[in-house]
């Protein structure tokens, strides 16, 4: 029997304020026995593994140089949180992580003090960081405010609207880039350590600001001096663009160095205005097997530490949306010459993968951009080709002004494959799909469809790349009732939804992913369900003949009530004058919660028994 493993460092720090008491040599071995919790912890509830194995050093030099949560620290994304949950007072909670009613798996303020800024979405830190540091300032207070940002989460254009406004603000706060992943990284080694502690300390930076005080008087030479600066600094570390945007820029630095990391953190703790430090980590490491495919290991379900994740990682042979998706777009592709597939940055979560493999010259990672995605998409398609964007529901949202204004407006062929609509579940209220038949039912031009099941999804793809405008066909994540999508390229009659059972008094109107549970609660009503596919354009010759003969109309729906497809019915009644009660089901006004995707439903009155529960206390006279 193998024994309980032991974290007996890591067991007596529940804040950081009993970090800091700590002496120096006693960090690497709390930083040896975080990671094997990680793992281990990781490994039984599932959730982020690499990226939090790579911030575990960064996470404990920078709780013990500043004081947290006095001093502000903010992640971004949040997929390597991790760390800092557990060194905050959450360690014990770590078992039910990302579970109902337990620990969030992003930074989140009404959990602890210690989460200065909920975050879930990319390259939010520096914006959210600035906006604290001034504060402080504004308001007299003394405090440090730090923004953690990964070199993916930098390549949004939010991060550098950010550095623009940081670097002339003239404020006390520090960037770190944790890089993992940028190829143009340098080697990182002694002579890297040695000279960014030197540019770190207080004799190279008192130089340098007498040497700029002195030369102010000489503007000419002041600039001479600042070129020749640069190009020393430009020799030893990439840091020129970051020194233009006025930040003092230092690095790189090994991340996983708890030795280099701590002085040069107390270095920059004690200089003012706007600095960036970069820094190098690995993704999965100390963990052979994430070490070796980060990917695979960047969001797992549970698995045996010992033994690794089995196959890809996937689960069993239940076929996903997501991967009807990757299907259709390769078949699609070999069809039409036309089609280009973008992404931003979830090649991998989109399932564009083959995709990306049989088609190199038409594929397109554009990187954490969303904005750029679409209108990029919309360009393409000025030119006569196809564009096929996969976004999650929950990221599409980062490029609303551009999903109006650039495609639909001008009414392009950009077709939207949305990945994640409705409940995610344990990534919570950051990635659930609550909100897009909301807002994308409004906007003019935009053909908006949800899928039932798996053929459907497939057939509503097909429709929306055959369509010579824009279209969104939005599906949930995970798999459906398991129906095999045929091999075609078949579509769909546009804006016609189907009765998939014939009832009395009641009609269920039900749009895409809660289709089944809308038939388990028909049969037990003996209601009529209509299959809706399409919320614009809606069926409405459907609705008014659902209406003209059933006393109850419901609609329902895996997204919000206000403004959802359920409006789209009302609006149908009401401009046709028609008095028949419409009952509309669907996510509340506020925002859900994390947990398992079938608890979530049935909390809040979405599975079978809760839509006949709901419907009958609707019609005391019994249906």
């Amino acid at each position: 029997m193998t024994a309980a493993p032991s974290y007996p460092l890591l067991e007596t720090i529940n804040s950081p304020a009993e970090l800091r008491a700590l002496e120096r040599r006693q960090l690497a071995q709390l930083a040896d026995e975080l990671r094997a919790f990680l793992i281990a912890s990781v490994a039984q509830t599932g959730g982020h593994l690499s990226s939090n194995l790579g911030t575990v050093e960064l996470t404990i030099a920078l709780h013990t140089v500043f004081d947290t949560p006095h001093d502000r620290l903010v992640w971004d994304v949040g997929h390597q949180c991790y760390p800092h949950k557990i060194l905050t007072g959450r360690r014990d909670g770590m078992d039910k992580l990302r579970m109902r009613h337990g620990v969030a798996g992003f930074p989140k303020r009404c959990e602890s003090p210690y989460d200065t800024f909920g975050v879930g979405h990319s390259s939010t830190s520096i914006s959210a960081a600035l906006g604290m540091a001034l504060a402080a300032r504004h308001k007299g207070e003394e405090r440090k405010v730090v923004a953690v940002i990964g070199d993916g989460a930098l390549s949004a254009g939010m991060a550098f609207e950010a550095l623009n406004n940081a670097g002339v603000a003239d404020t006390d706060m520090l960037v770190i880039l944790n890089d993992n992943e940028m190829s143009i990284s340098p080697p990182v080694g002694a002579l890297n350590k040695i000279l960014t502690r030197l540019m770190s300390g207080k004799t190279y930076n008192a130089a340098r600001e007498a040497g700029r005080h002195m030369l102010g008087f000489a503007p000419p030479l002041l600039e001479l001096a600042r070129r020749a600066e640069e190009h020393v600094k430009g020799m030893i570390a990439p840091g020129t663009l970051f020194e233009e945007f006025g930040f003092h820029y230092y690095g790189p630095i090994d991340g996983h160095d708890l030795d280099a990391l701590i002085p040069t953190l107390e270095n920059l703790k004690g200089i003012k205005g706007p600095k960036f430090l970069h820094v190098i980590t690995r993704k999965g490491q100390g963990y052979k097997l994430a070490e070796s495919d980060p990917v695979l290991y960047h969001g797992v379900g549970k698995f045996s530490a010992d033994q690794g994740i089995s196959g890809d990682g996937k689960g069993g042979g239940k076929l996903t949306y997501t991967q009807v998706f990757g299907d259709w777009l390769c078949d699609q592709a070999k069809a039409d010459a036309r089609l280009i597939g973008i992404t931003p940055a979830m090649c991998e979560g989109s399932g564009m993968v083959r995709f990306a493999s049989e088609f190199p010259d038409r594929y397109f990672d554009v990187g954490i951009a969303e904005q750029h995605a679409v209108t990029f998409a919309a360009g393409l398609a000025c030119e006569g080709l196809k564009p096929v964007v996969a976004i999650y529901s929950t990221f599409l949202q980062r490029a609303y002004d551009q999903l109006i204004h650039d495609v639909a407006l001008q009414n392009l062929p950009v077709v939207f494959a949305v990945d994640r609509g409705g409940l995610v579940g344990a990534d919570g209220p950051t990635h659930h799909g609550a909100l897009d038949l909301s807002f994308a039912a409004c906007i003019p031009n935009l053909v908006v469809m949800a899928p039932s099941d798996e053929a459907e999804c497939r057939c509503m793809l097909a429709t929306a790349f055959a369509h010579d405008g824009p279209a969104l066909v939005r599906y949930p994540r995970g798999g459906g009732n398991g129906a095999p999508p045929a091999p075609g390229l078949d579509t769909l009659p546009l804006g016609q939804g189907e009765i998939r059972r014939r009832g009395r008094a009641v009609a269920l109107l039900a749009f895409g992913s809660l289709l089944p549970e809308a038939l388990a609660a028909g049969d037990e009503l003996d209601a009529t369900v209509a299959n809706m596919r399409f919320v614009k354009p809606i069926d409405v010759d459907l609705i008014v003949e659902l209406a003209g003969n059933h006393a109850l109309l419901v609609s329902i729906e895996e997204n919000a009530v206000i403004g959802g497809a359920g409006s789209e019915i009302e609006r149908v009644l009401g401009e046709r004058g028609i008095d028949v009660p419409l009952l509309r089901l669907g996510l509340p006004d506020r925002f859900i919660e994390h947990g398992e995707q079938g608890q979530l439903l049935a909390e809040l009155g979405l599975d079978k028994d809760g839509i006949v529960r709901v419907i009958r206390r609707a019609t005391p006279t019994g249906v």
